[in-house]
C-alpha cells in the first residue's frame, strides 16, 4: 500500500535542501536517511533521502543527486509516497491510518445504521470522518473519543455517541422565549 507522507515545499539555501509539508505521524520512520520514495509526479522519482535535518521547526530534506537550489527548486509540490505494508499497525494502540479506516461501518452506540467512511479529512484542529448516508447525503463526524467511542477494525465499524443536530435531519432547539409565557 502507498502513503502520501509529505510534500515538497520550495528550496532552502543554495546546497538542494528543500523544506518538507510533513503529512505523517511517524516521520522519523518515513523520512529518515536512506528512505526510498515514489513519487506524484512519477517523472520526478524515485528519490532517496540524504540528509534530514529541523531548521527553524520545518524538515529540511537533501536528496541523493540534488545538489543545488535549481534542482531543489523543480522538486517543488511533488508528493514523497512511502510503501506501507497493509497490516502494519501504529505504534500506539489508539491510532489508526487512514486506510484502516476508510469503509468502516458508522453506527450509533445504540446500534443505528448511520452510513460508511468514506473519506478521512485532516483540519488544523481535527480530523473528521466524512460519513456516506444510504440515501447518498454525507455527514461528517468529528474523529474525537467523545463522539467516536469505539473502532473495531475486526467488525470493520466505528461506534460513535453523537450531540444532538450531528447526524439528526431533525433537531429540536428548547428556548425559553419560544415558550409562549409571557412574563
Amino acid at each position: 500500500m502507498q502513503l502520501v507522507v509529505a510534500r515538497i515545499g520550495r528550496a532552502h539555501g543554495i546546497k538542494g535542501e528543500v523544506t518538507v509539508e510533513v503529512r505523517t505521524d511517524e516521520p522519523e520512520l518515513r523520512l529518515g536517511p536512506g528512505a526510498v520514495l515514489t513519487t506524484d509526479p512519477a517523472s520526478v522519482g524515485p528519490l532517496t533521502i540524504e540528509t534530514g535535518r529541523v531548521h527553524s521547526g520545518r524538515l529540511l530534506l537533501r536528496f541523493e543527486g540534488v545538489r543545488d537550489r535549481n534542482a531543489a527548486e523543480a522538486l517543488r509540490n511533488t508528493l514523497l509516497i512511502a510503501d506501507v505494508d497493509p497490516d502494519e499497525r501504529p505504534e500506539d494502540e489508539d491510532e489508526y491510518y487512514d486506510h484502516q479506516l476508510i469503509d468502516l461501518d458508522v453506527v450509533t452506540k445504540d446500534g443505528e445504521q448511520v452510513g460508511r467512511i468514506t473519506e478521512i479529512s485532516h483540519l488544523p484542529t481535527q480530523d473528521l470522518f466524512v460519513v456516506e448516508r444510504p440515501d447518498g447525503t454525507e455527514v461528517y463526524v468529528p474523529f474525537v473519543e467523545e463522539i467516536v467511542t469505539e473502532i473495531d477494525l475486526e467488525e470493520q465499524r466505528a461506534v460513535i455517541d453523537p450531540p444532538p443536530g450531528l447526524i439528526d435531519d431533525h433537531t429540536e432547539v428548547a428556548s425559553s422565549r419560544d415558550s409562549g409565557d409571557e412574563a
